[in-house]
């Protein structure tokens, strides 16, 4: 069994919820644990933020938006978040912010709720992918369940 679906969003707030209730519904829909819906779904939520105060100013005319695509394909779910911006510069390693901190944690979150991560330049033009992936556990009544 697989699901996938991608959306182009505005770089505005309001977006967030929207990806994240979309995300958790189709979740909720095939039967995935509750657990890792809610996992995926704060993961979400930090690489839309990120994009929505980030994500703009690449020079490429679409920074105005943001494009959301996940894929739930047998036993793993992948996300990517894909912005427009000047790009990410990660020339060294994340290190987990203050505990004080009113920024700078989604990343090192993203990191912790999910299996693998990758943070890159989009290819062939400005902008950040951010990918992440999950591997599933079903509920024993899932209608979707993967084979």
């Amino acid at each position: 069994m697989s699901i996938w679906w991608s959306l182009h969003l505005r770089r505005e707030a309001a977006s967030v919820p929207l990806a994240r209730r979309l995300l958790i519904g189709t979740m909720e829909t095939a039967g995935v644990d509750p657990e890792i819906s809610y996992d995926l779904s704060v993961a979400l939520s930090e690489a839309c933020a990120n994009a929505v105060e980030h994500g703009g100013d690449g020079g490429d005319g679409t920074s105005a938006v943001y494009r959301v695509t996940a894929y739930l394909d047998g036993e793993k779910c992948r996300i990517e978040v894909a912005d427009s911006g000047p790009g990410f510069q990660h020339t060294r390693e994340l290190r987990p912010a203050r505990p004080d901190a009113e920024h700078g944690r989604g990343l090192c979150l993203i990191r912790e709720l999910a299996d693998h991560v990758h943070i890159g330049p989009k290819p062939g033009r400005h902008g950040t992918v951010v990918s992440f992936d999950k591997i599933l556990k079903w509920r024993d009544d899932a209608p979707l369940l993967a084979v």
